[in-house]
């Protein structure tokens, strides 16, 4: 099958196109700037034009080449201790994860993702100030909940950094956040891999297609970085996310 008949299973129109590509985009600044949050940006774009249980896997492979080339430049900074005392945590949260996105009724997977995001941006709009640090013994619900959150709706990486950042200085906390997401991909990359999910030949041409958005995205959030408030960005694209979820909420409640 030619890549063109591949995406004619999408039946995307030109406006359909420019939307997912600029959600794509915006979730990837956002991942630039942040180092996570890809699915929580562009989840609620895509779930316009196609399932929870596409739109995860594909995220997972345009995370995959995304988590490793922030790896790449910050390797130097991960603290090992605490990156393996994550590590059998997250593959545990990741495994239930993909259990229930592949088996959970669709309808439950869109209300399910919009109490999540809307309850993500309330604790972040709420909370300021930098959490008192936390025991090792934290690693292990933090590590098996960020895996099933991010298996399930393709972003736990924000309990990740609540955890790492109560322990470690930024430098070091964002560097091992980063390896942590980076193995995260490759655990769920994985599972998809193992469950039939990329045996959709449609769904990695989609990804394929989608990779310079991403490209771009990350470019424009390393650069922001640099001439802008991370706080203040990460602010306003949380009131964004907020939007979004209460849509999805309302979008399951009309059904």
């Amino acid at each position: 099958m030619s890549p063109v008949e591949l995406m004619s299973q999408w039946s995307f129109g030109g406006a359909e196109w420019l939307v997912i590509g600029l959600g794509i985009v915006v979730a990837y600044v956002v991942f630039g700037i942040a180092g996570f949050g890809t699915a929580l940006v562009a989840g609620p774009v895509l779930i316009l034009f196609m399932p929870l249980s596409k739109i995860i896997p594909l995220l997972v492979l345009l995370d995959f080449v995304a988590a490793f080339g922030n790896l790449l430049q910050s390797r130097r900074d991960v603290n090992k201790p605490e990156l393996l005392r994550l590590l059998p945590c997250m593959a545990i949260g990741c495994t239930l994860g993909v259990v229930f996105l592949l088996n959970l009724h669709s309808d439950v997977l869109l209300l399910l993702m919009g109490l999540f995001i809307s309850t993500y941006a309330i604790y972040s709009l709420m909370v300021k100030a930098r959490p008192a640090q936390l025991a090792k013994g934290w690693a292990i619900p933090m590590g098996t909940v960020g895996g099933l959150f991010g298996a399930l709706f393709g972003s736990g990486g924000f309990l990740y950094a609540l955890y790492l950042n109560s322990r470690l200085p930024k430098d070091a906390a964002r560097a091992t956040q980063s390896a942590l997401i980076s193995c995260s991909t490759v655990v769920r990359l994985g599972l998809f891999l193992m469950a039939g999910v990329y045996a959709d030949s449609a769904l990695l041409m989609l990804a394929l297609c989608l990779l310079p958005a991403m490209a771009l995205g990350l470019w424009v959030g390393r650069r922001l970085t640099l001439r802008l408030s991370r706080e203040a960005f990460i602010r306003l694209v949380t009131w964004l996310v907020l939007a979004s979820g209460i849509a999805l909420i309302g979008r399951y409640l009309s059904a």
